[in-house]
Formats: C-alpha cells, structure tokens, sequence
C-alpha cells in the first residue's frame, strides 16, 4: 500500500500595497494557506518566524525596499508590569473574562462598529460587514478561543479579543473595545490580562503582532516589559526603542526564492 506524504506549504507575495504604517510607501506579504492536517503544526512553527494568522492564511510582510515591520512577542516570565500597567489592572478590576468557541454574535458585531467608527473610519476594516467580520472569527483551522471581558456590574460587553492557542503561547489575533472608555486604557488590559492567562498555562509567550519604529499606531508595544523582537532570523530584546529606526533601504530584505527557503518548516508525518 501507498502512502502519501503531506504536500508542502506553497509561499506566494502579494501585489503591492499603500503601507499603512509608512505613507508613501508600499508594502506586500509573503503568504500560504493553512489548512489540512497540518495547519496546527504550521501556525506554531511559522509564529516563531514572525508570520501571523488571518483566517486561513499565515502572513509577514515583506516589502522589497522596507524591513520595518517587526514581529513582537512578550517573554512572560520576565515581565513586570509598569506602574501605568498596574493602575489599568486596579481600573479594571470590575471586568470579568468569558471564554468561548470562536462563534461570531451580533452583540460582538455592534461593539466591532463602534470601535472601528471611532478609531479606524479611514482603515483598511472601515467596510467590513457582519458576513466578513463572521468570517474574520470564525474561519480558523487551528485552536483559536474568543475571550470576552464584561462589565461585572452592568453585563455590557466592552471588550473582544481573538485569540490562538501556540505550543509556546498564545497569539493576540484581533482585539477591539468599547471606544467610550478609552481613559480605562483597554488595549493594555487585554494584553496584561493575556498574560495572566498564559502564566495559568505555563506558557512562556505573548504574540503581539507587529512593532513598527517611528508608529505611532504601533507604539503602544514597546511599553511593555520583556518585550522580544524578530530581527533577522532570530528573537532578540527590545531594548530602548527611541534606539531603532524603521529600515527602508532598497537591500532591505532578502530576494523572496532566498526567504522562502530558509523558511523552516515543520515534519507533519506521522
């Protein structure tokens, strides 16, 4: 009897782009699909190489004259939260947490708006209807929780996290709250509040996304303790971040043939 071996994951590079971090720039992505067998393997081994998921795709930038985009991730066992983080935390005391399935509701959906109307009208989600955001939840192959925080006192949702589960921490796919309470410093809570979960678990990461020096949409990270960058290969310490500059120069990165092949992958057989 034959057996078949599992196909390997194809890379592909998007059209270019307005980059939304640096005007005047554009930027494209290297990307493959997760699914099959495999997806869960390949969402854990492509995390640790700065790739990231959106719904059945796993993506990095890679922008022929721009390496600015940084993969970030929080060392949990090292953080300290700061005396601005500890205040959130004594905040937001009343907000409990709810974890579920990742199943899309119109409750999720009405906060999502508000969010985006307040924070984002001119982004890239602007549009996004109730079907796409059903679709931004819910298509996922691999183990992805939503973690919902409610106000212990009223009920009210007030903030929405999609969150997948890695063999070595916990991704911080998509987040949104209420842009009322935008002085309770939502964001961070969620994010504190992630590793508090992830210490309950014993697993030693934080995925945040992306860090872009110089962003101010992005800059929020870097005030986080123990915080890890992706910079050529390898996860290094943040260290002062006034210190790095986003690079943009034509050698930046890699011909993508030379990318994709020190892309390493993971053994799905058996």
């Amino acid at each position: 009897m034959r057996h078949s071996l599992p196909l390997a994951p194809q890379f592909y590079v998007t059209a270019p782009q307005p980059c939304p971090y640096l005007p005047g720039r554009m930027e494209r992505k290297l990307f493959t699909a997760l699914q099959g067998d495999g997806a869960q393997k390949l969402n854990d081994s492509l995390s640790k190489q700065g790739f990231r998921r959106s719904q059945n795709v796993l993506y990095r930038p890679s922008c022929s004259e721009c390496a600015a985009c940084l993969s970030a991730r929080i060392d949990v066992a090292d953080f300290a939260p700061s005396r601005s983080q500890r205040r959130a935390l004594k905040r937001n005391a009343r907000f409990e947490r709810r974890v579920a399935s990742p199943w899309a509701t119109e409750e999720q959906y009405d906060l999502f708006r508000r969010y985006l109307d307040d924070r984002h009208a001119d982004g890239g989600m602007a549009d996004m209807d109730v079907f796409e955001f059903a679709a931004m939840i819910e298509e996922t192959p691999i183990r992805s929780r939503v973690i919902e925080y409610v106000d212990s006192e009223t009920g009210a949702l007030i903030a929405v996290c999609l969150t997948d589960m890695l063999d070595d921490g916990l991704s911080m796919v998509y987040s949104f709250y209420e842009p009322e309470l935008h002085k309770a410093s939502l964001g961070t809570w969620m994010i504190l509040d992630h590793i508090d979960i992830a210490r309950e678990a014993g697993l030693p990461y934080i995925y945040l996304g992306y860090w872009v020096p110089g962003s101010p949409k992005m800059g929020y990270k870097a005030q986080f303790d123990a915080l890890e960058i992706y910079v050529r290969g390898q996860w290094t310490r943040l260290k002062e971040p006034a210190g790095y500059e986003a690079s943009t120069h034509p050698l930046s990165n890699d011909p993508i043939a030379e990318q994709v092949a020190n892309i390493s992958l993971p053994d799905t057989r058996g």
